[in-house]
């Protein structure tokens, strides 16, 4: 159908990328190793928390704005990102952002201040910007629209895997060797995956069509923007994006390992494993939710169910006493597969938007995202300090139950907004629509 007539437009670019299979996921999967890499960095803080607490002499919500930093960075920097990549080459961005995100990982392991520290979480979130809009522009050019559910979902698993390797992987390494080393030897991971994405990564196939050739007209710099920001889908997608990540943002990046040792009893083991959990669930049920999603025809469904499900297990968390270790971990592998319909929300953005302004579009996802991490970490960091009684042992706080109960009340708050944004969404039965106006 044509773009000119106002209509609604459906544009299938199956005849137009035809690399094999292999080739596809290779390139996709080695771009998004720069989202697994920030992904990890992002949610590092929490299996040190305590010692960065201890080490720096700071409070917990001195720790709640150290670990904002990266947050404050992505805000100012993703929708500028999305914009860059939209026109310039997304291959030699993310090798840019990777040089970032190493570089952040040396420097804080030799910082010797408090502000040195922030300065280099600050860098991390400067090559983080880059690494969803990275992501999705990859998968957007390699990728037809039918198999851009599963391909987000993958991605998505990826980013939970670096998730994965922040919390266990990184406290034994904290406690075996202390932190600062861990973050060495993180570096190192960091320059591997550098290389691999150097010999792997391309920014689109050899016969790759941009759309302008099939038919659209191609927007102007200014107008790409307001289209962009105009859309209401993107801010109501973003949103719905980051309440669901909530528990990523605050029990998986930072506070969960303290909850679940000083709140409910758990050993600093358990409790790096539990929320690997976490991880594991969001690894497994983005490409489910994909699927299932792609299978049913639709988007909105599932996403709704999954906020419903997400509220009912973090209340049993929070609310039922005595749990055992193993129903720890159970309860946080299906709060993990419930939040990972939030990957949903990334193709339906894509499929209410030109493919013109993917990345940029995107970058407003990432945008509503950024704000919920530097407002929601230092809240839940304040919140635990609000009724505290100072009570320190070894130098390191503690903190009571009611503390948790009181902060943790963001998450089944965040769960119920997100409920009730979904009616405002348009379902988009996964095919890629968008309207273009001469």
């Amino acid at each position: 159908m044509n773009a000119s007539d106002g209509q609604v437009q459906i544009v299938s670019t199956q005849d137009i990328i035809s690399p094999s299979m292999l080739r596809r996921w290779t390139v996709v999967m080695s771009g998004a190793l720069l989202f697994l890499y920030s992904f990890m960095q992002l949610n590092i803080l929490n299996p040190i928390g305590i010692y960065l607490m201890r080490d720096f002499g700071i409070n917990s919500t001195q720790l709640g704005y150290l670990s904002s930093m990266h947050f404050y960075a992505n805000f100012l920097l993703v929708f500028p990102a999305g914009l860059l990549v939209d026109r310039f080459s997304t291959r030699r961005f993310i090798l840019m952002a990777m040089g970032c995100a190493v570089i952040s990982m040396f420097g804080f392991a030799y910082s010797s201040s408090i502000w040195m520290a922030g300065f280099f979480r600050f860098l991390s979130g400067i090559g983080g910007a880059f690494c969803f809009v990275t992501c999705i522009r990859l998968a957007s050019q390699w990728f037809p629209p039918a198999k851009m559910g599963l391909a987000i979902g993958v991605i998505i698993s990826m980013c939970a895997f670096g998730g994965m390797l922040a919390q266990a992987p990184m406290s034994l390494l904290s406690t075996a060797f202390g932190w600062r080393h861990a973050m060495l030897v993180m570096g190192g991971v960091g320059i591997l995956f550098t290389f691999i994405i150097w010999l792997t990564v391309e920014d689109k196939p050899s016969d790759y069509q941009d759309v302008t050739e099939v038919g659209e007209r191609k927007l102007e710099f200014w107008e790409s923007i307001r289209v962009v920001l105009s859309n209401r889908y993107n801010w109501l997608g973003g949103a719905y994006i980051s309440l669901m990540n909530l528990p990523v943002f605050i029990l998986g990046a930072l506070w969960g390992n303290l909850f679940l040792t000083q709140a409910k009893g758990l050993t600093t083991a358990q409790a790096s494993n539990t929320i690997s959990m976490l991880f594991v669930g969001t690894l497994l049920g983005a490409p489910l939710s994909g699927w299932i999603s792609t299978s049913c025809g639709r988007r909105r469904l599932p996403m709704i169910i999954g906020a419903g499900l997400a509220l009912i297990i973090i209340s049993g968390i929070i609310y039922i006493p005595h749990l055992s270790p193993s129903l720890f971990l159970f309860l946080f592998l299906l709060l993990g597969l419930a939040v990972s319909t939030q990957s949903l929300g990334y193709p339906v953005i894509m499929e209410l938007n030109s493919p013109q302004v993917t990345a940029s579009a995107n970058s407003i996802i990432a945008t509503v995202l950024m704000v919920s991490g530097f407002i929601f970490q230092p809240l839940f960091g304040w919140l635990i300090n609000l009724n505290w009684d100072h009570k320190m042992v070894g130098g390191e706080p503690i903190y009571s139950l009611h503390n948790f109960h009181l902060a943790m009340l963001i998450l089944p708050f965040g769960f119920i907004a997100s409920k009730l944004i979904m009616p405002f969404i348009k379902e988009t039965y996964c095919q890629l629509q968008y309207q273009q106006k001469d």
